[in-house]
């Protein structure tokens, strides 16, 4: 089993890349990586995830735990969750651009960034000049990796030169290659029919970069010195190749045989044959040659294999030849010269002494590089990469609220209202305002405690009259977004948009400080609030009743709040009876954003009517999603936005927003209210916590020192972008909670309704 110093054990493991019988050189990799883990680390679980180009055409093993269709983008997701669930520790991925989907095969990185667990990627292609694609990919695998190997030290250099990565985070760690005795070809000869044959091997799948041309031409000088040379030509063509224009590559190599005069000393064995009998026709041959044509190409697995069973080897400068093949491990001659091939060809089949010294310093050279090394060398850096992760804490930490600040809602607000978007902490003005987050903020400026007057005036007034600018009569709805230079994108906004605005009207109408502030919101909310009565949305429907829950009560007898309060609880009530099953206690088959907003609307209406059963359903389903939104460690886990829409699925855990801490701190208040169960004041404070850092990552999202909050916990750190819901969800939980703390050290609860 995997050990480290520090005691750390690695006994599970999720491999990601192509794997047998899939026809490919990285399927071969991946299965011989699986083979060298099981054989060498067999305390270690090792689940495959098969990248799948033909999703129902392969007969996998069971090895594989899942395929991953490559064009999927939705699948990758499903597999980032699964691992996540399997209680996998690290993530090794085999990368190659054209196994993923996506441009340049961005997919991988949607998966990646969807679990918190390191990721060890081996790279079998380092561009050097690569696409705008290419290079932004690459670049967000450094980012997300905790360890990058390479298999040539080039690898290693272009990584640092052109694309700015770490030393610190590269390793090279040579291809494997498997283990096996060093033997005479002559005692294998026989069992493909080369005895007395001095047999030159090239074997990969078949295609135009592969250069076997060159050795095509080169024969005739070779075959006047030894006549019965024979180069052999091992392997199907490849399957992209094969689809594009069938077998008419290799027609045109064995036409150009026998246009010099060679063909009856050129062999073609069309097939993808097995592990074992490739070894076979490997130590068969007297010499193995690669004329590959790509100066650039930084990994050959057939020559890492010809070097692992000790090959004289005759090959091209490429990079990874260049390498493997220095101080006198093989033999490097120029790209599509025949001439230097056939002479280089021709000096060891004619010199045995000088082949076999050669064949020898190779198999030297391969011993270093048995899969097993290899194994070995990765799960050292896995272990390495896990001791590095930080530790989570043992206890959910008590967590004192923040005192409310402004200072980050002024930054992101101007004379026409707060901004939607920044990037980092600056505002970002190309995309305007919007009536959501300016209904929020005027809530706010009600619920914020020792606000100077003039600041809270000042505020409140452009707030307000954002909301009031809103209002199209002739739709008779509100609009939402609105341009930076003051024009608005639509003549109606969304539903939900129009629910909250009705929303904030209600809380300004009750909270507000200034009575101007407080007559224009009834004012406001009597002439527009009918339209809450054609809401469809079950959100825009909670908010509306929040906000006629807040009406009635500053005007008990207010006819219109009443009616809002009496049109839809019973709708989510059968909606809920109708989603209802035995382990799904939710109004909808599937989550979305702001969900306990949907059972603080019940508790909220159950108090405003006197309802036992809204309070009672509130209570049971606040309960329900409650325990959705909670780790296994203990901590406030906000549902995922990636969960979103997924009918009857269990919530994923990124990306989390704060809207939802606040939502749930709010309606965790609400259940206070209509109970005095304690248990609701520490689950209020469990989802407030969440924002001080005790949270999945032990990452805090408020910035204390100006009132900000980053916009979301993403499974590899912040996203530290701080927009404008993110900092109000801040505030107004601040202001909240900072309510609550207060309200619960008062308590009897005497005059409360009781379910």
């Amino acid at each position: 089993m995997g050990k480290a110093s520090s005691g750390d054990t690695l006994t599970k493991l999720a491999l990601i890349g192509n794997f047998l019988p899939r026809q490919c050189g990285l399927a071969t990799f991946t299965t011989d990586v699986y083979d060298a883990l099981r054989d060498r680390y067999p305390d270690i679980q090792v689940d495959v995830y098969a990248m799948d180009d033909h999703p129902g055409r392969y007969d996998y093993p069971a090895a594989v735990t899942a395929a991953i269709p490559q064009d999927d983008l939705s699948s990758y997701i499903d597999t980032a969750r699964r691992i996540d669930a399997s209680g996998a520790q690290a993530i090794w991925v085999q990368h190659e651009y054209g196994i993923y989907g996506g441009p340049a095969g961005e997919h991988l990185l949607a998966l990646l960034d969807r679990t918190t667990l390191p990721v060890i990627v081996t790279l079998h292609t380092v561009l050097e000049k690569p696409s705008a694609d290419e290079r932004r990919v690459l670049e967000g695998l450094l980012r997300r990796s905790a360890r990058i190997i390479v298999m040539a030290e080039r690898g290693r250099e272009i990584l640092q030169r052109v694309y700015g990565a770490s030393p610190r985070q590269i390793v090279m760690i040579p291809h494997g290659v498997p283990d096996r005795e060093l033997i005479e070809p002559e005692l294998l000869k026989p069992r493909f029919g080369w005895q007395e044959r001095e047999v030159v091997l090239t074997f990969g799948l078949l295609a135009p970069n592969k250069g076997i041309e060159t050795i095509i031409e080169a024969m005739p000088a070779v075959i006047a010195n030894h006549p019965r040379a024979l180069y052999v030509v091992l392997g199907a063509t490849h399957p992209n190749l094969v689809a594009q224009q069938g077998e008419r590559y290799r027609d045109s190599l064995k036409a150009l045989a026998v246009e010099h005069g060679v063909a009856d000393n050129v062999a073609f064995i069309d097939g993808f044959v097995e592990h074992d009998e490739l070894i076979e026709y490997l130590q068969a041959a007297d010499i193995y040659a690669t004329p590959y044509l790509n100066p650039a190409q930084i990994t050959s697995g057939t020559l890492s294999y010809a070097i692992g069973v000790g090959k004289a080897v005759v090959s091209t400068p490429y990079v990874h030849a260049t390498e493997i093949l220095a101080d006198g491990h093989g033999v490097l001659v120029d790209f599509r010269d025949s001439a230097a091939f056939a002479r280089e060809i021709n000096r060891l089949l004619s010199n045995e002494r000088d082949r076999k010294s050669l064949s020898a310093r190779a198999y030297a050279r391969g011993r270093t590089m048995i899969w097993s090394r290899l194994a070995e060398a990765t799960v050292a850096e896995t272990l390495l990469a896990l001791q590095s992760k930080p530790r989570r804490l043992a206890k959910a930490r008590s967590v004192k609220p923040l005192s409310p600040d402004l200072s980050a809602v002024e930054r992101m607000s101007d004379a026409t209202g707060m901004l939607q978007h920044s990037i980092f902490s600056i505002p970002d003005r190309r995309h305007g305002y919007c009536i959501d987050d300016n209904a929020r903020a005027l809530m706010l400026m009600s619920a914020m405690p020792d606000l100077d007057p003039v600041q809270r005036d000042k505020w409140t007034t452009i707030y307000a009259s954002f909301i009031q600018y809103a209002w199209n009569p002739d739709t008779r709805r509100f609009r939402n977004f609105m341009n930076f230079d003051r024009t608005w994108c639509e003549d109606a906004g969304s539903e939900d948009s129009n629910g909250r605005t009705l929303w904030a009207l209600g809380i300004t109408a009750r909270d507000a400080a200034d009575q101007k502030h407080r007559d224009w919101a009834v004012a406001l909310f009597d002439s527009t609030a009918s339209m809450g009565l054609e809401l469809g949305s079950l959100r825009a429907q909670a908010f509306a009743m929040l906000g006629a829950a807040a009406m009635l009560e500053v005007k008990p007898g207010h006819e219109l709040a009443r009616s809002i309060l009496q049109r839809f609880p019973d709708d989510h009530l059968a909606l809920l009876a109708s989603a209802r099953r035995p382990e799904w206690k939710w109004f909808e088959i599937v989550l979305a954003y702001d969900n306990a907003r949907l059972p603080e609307a019940l508790l909220r209406v159950g108090q405003a009517l006197g309802r036992r059963d809204l309070i009672e359903c509130g209570i049971e389903t606040l309960g329900w999603i409650v325990d959705k939104q909670t780790s296994p460690e203990g901590r406030f886990r906000a549902v995922g936005t990636e969960s979103f829409h997924k009918p009857y699925a269990e919530p994923l855990q990124f990306d989390q927003q704060p809207l939802e801490a606040q939502a749930t701190v709010e309606a965790c208040i609400a259940a206070f209210d209509a109970t005095g169960d304690q248990r609701w004041v520490k689950e209020a404070e469990r989802a407030y916590g969440w924002y001080l850092g005790v949270n999945d990552l032990d990452l805090p999202l408020a910035t204390v020192a100006d009132g900000g909050c980053f916009d979301g916990l993403m499974p590899n750190g912040l996203n530290r972008n701080q927009g404008a819901e993110s900092i109000l969800a801040l505030q107004l939980a601040t202001c909240a909670i900072s309510g609550l703390s207060k309200s619960a050290q008062g308590v009897a609860g005497a005059d409360r309704v009781v379910a």
